[in-house]
């Protein structure tokens, strides 16, 4: 190739060669800073919208996992309760074997019955009051809850259903009308207490049926969001080792580009030597 003036073909090349490199060296800095390769949708057309759906649903199973410890602290709450009613109902049981013997005065047992009639309208208060925000749990009002523990819309997939039919009053336990006042009334306390306590202790076994349920539910969605979050790391996270080298290679190579077109950019005079 002849020596021209006009057009400078080494600088127009040297410059298309810096360009580039400079693109790289951006490029690289830019996956470096954001923590991601796919820093615009050229760079992974596909691998992009595939990991932006997996992001959504990421998204969706972090709130699906609240939900269901959100729905195991209700059930929590339910068993509590049951297990405060319980407590006073075998308190009862105590009560009316010791009003059930001579060897207490009736006297005595007046004041027994004192403690009875105060523990018996506390668990009626217990089984009235225990809620959930403004959902209430041991009344037998048999509200019907759904948690949602699922990143999609589908009901039969997404969405688990239960009745809190618990219903721990005193009227439904049979213990609304105990008394130990005499030793008739606290042979008739033992009968009813019994009776409540295998009522109380059915309905504890079934929130601890749906209590283990979402339990399993949480370990399955701590699951999905682990192998989700590594899918979606293989597609758009960026490699730091591989973008270190690739910005590295970028400002050798950008440098001898700049080197090579400060010296092609000198062509013209040469050619004027001649002149």
């Amino acid at each position: 190739m002849g020596l021209r003036i006009n057009t400078n073909v080494a600088s127009i090349g040297a410059q298309r060669v810096l360009s580039k490199q400079q693109q790289r060296m951006e490029h690289a800095q830019m996956a470096l800073a954001s923590g991601t390769k796919i820093v615009k949708a050229a760079d992974d057309a596909a691998g992009l919208a595939i990991s932006e759906n997996i992001r959504g649903q990421l998204v969706g199973i972090k709130m699906a996992r609240n939900n269901s410890y959100n729905a195991q602290s209700l059930v929590q709450v339910s068993e509590g309760g049951l297990n405060e009613i319980n407590n006073i109902l075998i308190r009862l049981r105590e009560l009316g074997v010791q009003g059930a013997s001579d060897t207490v005065s009736d006297v005595e047992r007046e004041f027994l019955d004192q403690e009875a009639q105060q523990l018996r309208e506390e668990a009626d208060r217990i089984a009235k009051s225990t809620r959930f925000g403004n959902k209430a749990l041991l009344d037998g009002s048999g509200e019907e809850l759904e948690y949602h523990v699922g990143p999609f819309a589908d009901e039969s997939e997404n969405v688990i259903s239960y009745k809190v039919s618990a219903d721990a009053t005193t009227g439904t336990l049979g213990i609304d009308s105990v008394s130990v006042a005499d030793k008739g009334s606290a042979r008739d306390t033992l009968a009813a207490v019994d009776d409540a306590i295998v009522k109380i202790s059915k309905m504890r076994a079934d929130f601890g049926a749906v209590q283990s349920r979402l339990q399993m539910t949480t370990s399955n969605l701590d699951i999905q969001y682990e192998n989700l979050s590594a899918a979606r790391s293989r597609i758009s996270d960026a490699d730091v080792a591989y973008e270190s080298s690739e910005m590295t290679s970028a400002q050798i190579l950008q440098q001898a580009s700049v080197a090579v077109l400060a010296n092609a950019n000198q062509n013209g005079g040469f050619a004027l030597k001649l002149i």
